[in-house]
């Protein structure tokens, strides 16, 4: 059962609760969301990024956020990570929260293993290191520091150091746009694969159309600081990007977005 609020970050109107997850409309009558969010409101001088946003994300469930540049996408996220506490509004998270930037954002004095287990508490753990490596595919990269990594390397190391704190929430702020096509599409795959292993829920931050429709239970197009449309996915996976029903998704969040392909 959820706790009630625990941090209050700014004032009486304005808080963060890390606490069990916490019951949210249209999760159903037993589920329990790992985001609650209602009435958020987080303004930069004078103007609302966030306007009075209102949004539910149930346990293991894939939500993708869309939306053109400055429409409150990262915002959302950093506020859901406890990186921006300026908030109005109410948001319930998960307790268990990592985190996944677009940049690896690895220490390049600790070899790969240690900045994997880096902020856990007690003492380094390799082998806990070295399982979640070989999970992301980098056993034979335990010991060596990060800068002989690769870039797509680089992102599941910190893939890895995301999952070996096994989150109930995993937050994705843009993992793959640095990444060539072809690695990008590998490293898709292999968010897929691992959440499906893991189970947690994950909120992704993407510029990318086809990368929502093949990772997303739940598209959410973001506008003017709000949710503007809301797409179910109901594709069986894998996904096959050629697939008919694949292509019609796609094509309708793009006219969502003001994009019109012929």
């Amino acid at each position: 059962m959820a706790t009630g609020l625990q941090r209050n970050l700014t004032s009486s109107t304005s808080a963060v609760s890390a606490s069990g997850p916490a019951a949210g409309p249209g999760a159903g009558d037993d589920a329990r969301a790992v985001v609650r969010v209602r009435g958020l409101t987080r303004a930069f001088d004078g103007r609302r990024v966030i306007d009075a946003l209102d949004v539910d994300v149930a346990p293991g469930e894939f939500v993708a956020l869309l939306g053109a540049s400055g429409c409150g996408k990262s915002t959302l996220l950093r506020i859901l990570a406890d990186l921006d506490r300026a908030i109005d509004g109410e948001v319930t998270v998960a307790r268990r929260r990592a985190v996944g930037f677009q940049s690896p954002r690895l220490v390049p004095w600790k070899r790969v293993w240690r900045n994997v287990v880096l902020g856990l508490p007690g003492r380094p753990d390799r082998g806990l290191a070295v399982r979640a490596l070989e999970e992301v595919g980098l056993g034979h990269r335990t010991d060596v520091w990060p800068k002989v990594l690769s870039g797509g390397e680089a992102q599941r190391a910190a893939l890895a150091r995301a999952l070996v704190r096994e989150p109930d929430l995993l937050l994705l702020d843009e993992p793959f746009s640095a990444l060539d096509a072809l690695t990008r599409i590998k490293a898709q795959d292999l968010v897929a694969e691992l959440w499906q292993r893991h189970g947690c829920a994950v909120v992704l931050v993407t510029h990318d159309v086809e990368e929502a429709v093949l990772l997303a239970d739940r598209v959410l197009v973001m506008d003017s600081g709000v949710i503007a449309h809301e797409l179910l996915v109901g594709l069986e996976r894998p996904r096959d990007r050629s697939a008919p029903g694949f292509v019609a998704l796609r094509t309708e969040l793009l006219s969502l977005l003001g994009v019109h392909p012929h």
